[in-house]
């Protein structure tokens, strides 16, 4: 096998459902993409985007209908499952009731006819690995969600693939185990040295973990990059809408002044914003604006927009305040409560509202 610093690469990948019957579903168009070796990647997007697919085809549970895919360098899309260096993790974890964990772990190793001695060896070095060594002769169906989860993500890793597929593996588990799961995937992606593709629609997920997000949509891929770039410079309308809470607002261009673009927004209130791409005066475009970096004042001398509140929401580690922008739209204002000089306001307060012009991300839709 040809050695390559890309775990995967896929070249044009398109895959089609249907064919031949009227009906034609276009689950993946032209994708490309590449993956390191030892990444963390992840793929999100909304249920029916494509994204699971994506991972079927690399594990050969689909076939490509045109495009190529490469493993390490080599062409696989015409490889058998058990033939790729590959393993999934499931949303579900399948895993055999009757069996003990150990035997469980086993189970992948038993079928490569390995020597019982190297497969004991194994599983104990797996199990120790997430944490289930204690648990080696209980049986499956008498696990936790979590601990189910550990043994599913140890038989995975036991026959030593290259890449780990994971496909929405914490959704069935409770939002806290969830919260305590990511960290502990994300330090066993790093001491199993190996790639993990991980597939979810939790954008909270994909933050914590990833090295970097592929953000997928109707069968396309809509932007790449690491996690603090997705969210803080979306490239297009459904990137920043998908990645969390934000403020969408249309506006014109009406003026270029070196690196800043004067935009008017619909009702006349105006804003600084860094331009992107060949931005010219009389365009429409979009802004977007996540709610943490809008600031509201009660001091009027401040030189920013005037508005009014006009609802408040207490969060616990912070307030929403939605505000009605005088000569404006309305705009979402999200303020952490725990600074000490931290000013609370009410339904009906005069406000200031600041934005920042490296604040305000244009898109490209």
């Amino acid at each position: 096998m040809t050695m390559s610093s890309l775990a995967i690469e896929l070249r044009s990948v398109t895959k089609l459902f249907g064919e031949g019957t009227g009906a034609v579903v276009t689950a993946l168009d032209d994708v490309t993409l590449d993956i390191h070796d030892n990444e963390f990647f992840t793929l999100l997007g909304p249920s029916g985007c494509g994204k699971t697919t994506l991972l079927r085809l690399i594990a050969g549970f689909e076939h490509v209908t045109r495009g190529a895919i490469l493993l390490f360098g080599e062409e696989v899309k015409d490889l058998p499952p058990y033939k790729r260096s590959v393993n999934t993790v499931f949303q579900h974890y399948a895993l055999f009731p009757h069996m003990t964990v150990a035997e469980n772990v086993a189970f992948g190793l038993r079928m490569l006819r390995k020597d019982k001695v190297e497969i004991a060896r194994i599983v104990k070095e797996k199990l120790a690995l997430v944490k289930m060594q204690d648990l080696s002769t209980r049986k499956s169906d008498q696990l936790s969600g979590g601990q189910q989860q550990r043994v599913a993500l140890a038989r995975a890793l036991a026959t030593h693939p290259r890449v780990l597929l994971l496909d929405e593996p914490l959704s069935a588990l409770d939002r806290k185990l969830r919260q305590e799961m990511r960290l502990e995937l994300k330090a066993l992606q790093r001491e199993a040295g190996i790639t993990f593709i991980f597939v979810t629609h939790d954008q909270e997920e994909a933050l914590t973990m990833s090295d970097r997000i592929a953000v997928v949509s109707a069968g396309r891929i809509q932007q790449v990059g690491i996690p603090g770039e997705i969210y803080e410079h979306p490239v297009n309308h459904f990137v920043a809408d998908f990645m969390g809470e934000t403020n969408l607002l249309l506006a014109t261009v009406y003026a270029l002044d070196g690196d800043m673009a004067h935009c008017q927004l619909n009702g006349g209130a105006e804003i600084l914003a860094e331009p992107v791409g060949n931005v010219t005066p009389g365009q429409k475009i979009t802004l977007s604006i996540r709610p943490e970096k809008i600031v509201i004042s009660d001091d009027m001398s401040t030189g920013g927009l005037l508005g009014r509140v006009i609802d408040c929401v207490y969060l616990g580690t912070d307030t929403a305040y939605r505000i009605a922008l005088k000569n404006g739209p309305e705009v979402t204002s999200r303020e952490q409560n725990a600074a000490d000089d931290y000013v609370s306001f009410s339904k009906g307060d005069q406000v200031t509202v600041m934005i920042a012009p490296k604040t305000v991300q244009m898109l490209n839709d």
